[in-house]
């Protein structure tokens, strides 16, 4: 586990959940351990992606202080990238959901 996890920060977001989902006869607590590290890592994941993209949309010119334009650039920039992983986040479970109640019909 020492070794998977110095590689934790440098891996994709689905990298280790294989891994978790391979421990079904594992002790619960590396299993939940696994699971811990794999949701760090992918908030991790997509605070990176937030910031690089707002980083670019917003900061034409870097200065010793963050000018109000700029700022409120951010704040917007933040809260759009929130709520649209939040809408595709739903949208997927949505989708999960419809496809779990078709093949349950179908099985009936």
């Amino acid at each position: 586990v020492a070794a998977r996890r110095g590689g934790t920060g440098n891996t994709s977001g689905g990298m280790d959940a294989p891994s978790a989902a391979g421990l079904g006869g594992a002790d619960p607590q590396l299993q939940r351990f696994i699971e811990v590290e794999t949701q760090k890592q992918r908030f991790q994941q997509l605070v990176h992606q937030m910031t690089e993209l707002c980083w670019e949309k917003c900061m034409d010119k870097p200065g010793p202080k963050l000018d109000s334009r700029a700022e409120t650039c951010f704040v917007n920039c933040v809260e759009r990238f929130i709520d649209t992983s939040q809408f595709i986040l739903n949208r997927l479970e949505q989708t999960q959901k419809s496809k779990s109640t078709f093949s349950e019909s179908l099985s009936d």
